[in-house]
């Protein structure tokens, strides 16, 4: 089994920053890309960044220069550091990871619970 824990959620204020945190563990035997997405009420989940495991990184236009992703591979953990937070990044926030459990699986999606992210304007 394999299991996704994100941490680091809450309230700030627009203008302030979060640092979010997803740990991987469980059965795995290698992670390919890791990322972040997001819900917002009524709306559809996006991507807000990806990264894979030799460190490319991938944004959504609308975090540009405010987010930035970044993974520990030792700890099977990947980051997203958001600053300049603005009131519509208001979202619920999910951690992704593309990963095979075994040498003979083949690459997988798995998905964390989530956590909530609240901008107040």
């Amino acid at each position: 089994q394999v299991q996704l824990v994100e941490s680091g959620g809450g309230l700030v204020q627009a203008g302030g920053s979060l640092r979010l945190s997803c740990v991987a563990s469980g059965s795995i035997f290698r992670i390919n890309a890791m990322g972040w997405y997001r819900q917002a009420p009524g709306k559809q989940r996006e991507l807000v960044a990806d990264i894979t495991s030799g460190g490319s990184t991938n944004y959504a236009d609308s975090v540009k220069g405010r987010f930035t992703i970044s993974r520990d591979n030792a700890k099977n953990t990947v980051y997203l550091q958001m600053n300049s937070l603005k009131a519509e990044d208001t979202a619920v926030y999910y951690c992704n990871a593309d990963l095979t459990a075994s040498r003979w699986s083949r690459p997988s999606g798995y998905w964390g619970q989530g956590t909530q992210v609240t901008v107040s304007s």
